[in-house]
């Protein structure tokens, strides 16, 4: 299932954030790597249409963004740096199902896909929890479990370390490795896409560098830090 962006840019008000990227992706580990402002926040919201190109084309299995997004949600999800900003819900039971829900799911399948999301990462027991009551740690799992439960085929994650010491923003990367699905990583903490398939980097909304791990980063640490 090959996400591809035809052309893209991407304009906020006069400042132009994405100039004409053209990419196609379907390595199963992928990182986007750049310094702040570079665009790779923008590029990556692209992907599931939580931001529609101004000038080209983004999709998804041929699937247009700029129409066909709420069926491009079931098949990629979306983590975001900060998981208060995805859970909605009050409880945990609650929060886990409301993605399947949201797409059409009947509620006994929605429930079961939640439950399943919330073993999988050990929050079964937490499912009475109200969601506001979980540590950091946990409302992270939670968020994730809630992509999960729509079972998609990409899982963009943006800036999952961010908050993290390095310890456990080694085993969040270890969690993500283990995933089945084919994932795209936004961060700075470069040396954890080592084992990546795949790194891209942005400055001033163009691709500047597009290749294996070690090329990319080294031409990363080398121009930019």
């Amino acid at each position: 299932m090959p996400i591809q962006f035809e052309n893209v840019s991407v304009r906020f008000g006069e400042a132009v954030v994405l100039h004409d990227i053209s990419l196609e992706l379907r390595e199963r580990r992928i990182g986007l790597i750049g310094n702040n402002g570079s665009g790779k926040s923008t590029l990556a919201r692209l992907i599931n249409g939580l931001i529609l190109p101004t000038a080209g084309r983004v999709s998804v299995d041929d699937l247009d963004t700029q129409t066909h997004a709420q069926e491009i949600r079931r098949r990629v999800g979306f983590v975001f740096q900060n998981a208060d900003a995805q859970i909605v819900m009050p409880t945990v039971a609650e929060d886990v199902a409301f993605g399947p829900k949201a797409h059409g799911l009947p509620p006994d399948v929605a429930t079961a896909r939640g439950a399943a999301a919330l073993q999988r990462f050990g929050l079964d027991t937490f499912r009475e929890r109200a969601c506001f009551t979980l540590s950091g740690g946990e409302k992270q799992a939670l968020a994730l479990a809630g992509v999960m439960a729509l079972d998609p085929a990409w899982i963009v994650f943006d800036e999952p370390t961010t908050m993290l010491d390095r310890k456990r923003a080694k085993q969040a990367m270890a969690a993500i490795n283990g995933l089945s699905q084919n994932v795209i990583v936004v961060t700075h903490h470069v040396e954890l896409l080592g084992n990546f398939e795949r790194v891209i980097v942005l400055d001033g909304g163009k691709v500047v560098c597009d290749d294996t791990p070690a090329k990319a980063i080294t031409y990363y640490v080398e121009n930019f830090t």
